[in-house]
């Protein structure tokens, strides 16, 4: 999991199993030579193993082992660290559908969430995910919610931006919201990072953050 890539497949595949063909548009740059190695490699040491689609789906399935799934916990750590490094996208930089699942479980305040019970759909381009606490516990995936949320909050960007500049448009009310508003309050303050937790700015920091 330390050569290139490594990671990545990992962090994608703690979203939910995934083809192959999920995980190379998933991860944009990476060559199929190196994505089909990187696969061998994590299957051999028993990070993760292949498994039959379910019905009505057909083919082969990616997903994480049980020893796979105990590195959800480094993970997250290294997700919640990154939310606080990241500054303005780069030209050319792609937002996917499991990196906002990641962000949303990286950020999850369960202090702040506790004895909430809410859900939400977001959508942001192409890019449609939910997230669910209930009671405090979280869950979060890909796609619309399975159930009705309670609300659904639509970001119009002309590009899709960061999840910090997500978090950004969603306090300044840059949103469009179907369901009660204070249910984007709940929402900011559960995902969204706080100054407390943030280290002394780096000069990369966006400026968005300081706001």
């Amino acid at each position: 999991m330390g050569e290139r890539w490594g990671l990545l497949i990992i962090r994608d595949l703690t979203v939910r199993p995934q083809r192959y063909t999920d995980l190379f548009d998933g991860l944009p740059g990476i060559p199929t030579n190196v994505l089909s190695t990187r696969l061998k490699e994590l299957e051999e040491a028993g990070i993760i193993e292949r498994r039959i689609a379910p019905a009505p789906q057909r083919g082969v399935l990616y997903a994480l082992t049980p020893a796979g799934h105990d590195l959800e916990p480094a993970v997250s750590a290294l997700g919640r660290w990154g939310t606080t490094q990241l500054g303005e996208p780069r030209p050319g930089e792609i937002v996917t559908p499991s990196a906002v699942v990641m962000a949303l479980r990286a950020a999850f305040d369960p202090h702040a969430a506790a004895g909430l019970t809410a859900s939400w759909e977001i959508h942001a381009g192409d890019i449609e995910v939910h997230a669910a606490v209930t009671e405090g516990r979280l869950t979060a995936g890909i796609g619309p919610a399975a159930d009705k949320p309670d609300l659904v909050i639509d970001f119009e960007p002309d590009d899709l931006p960061s999840y910090l500049a997500l978090m950004q448009a969603a306090k300044c009310g840059l949103v469009k919201l179907d369901g009660p508003r204070e249910l984007l309050d709940s929402f900011i303050r559960v995902f969204g990072p706080s100054k407390a937790t943030l280290p002394d700015a780096p000069a990369h920091r966006s400026a968005a953050l300081d706001e």
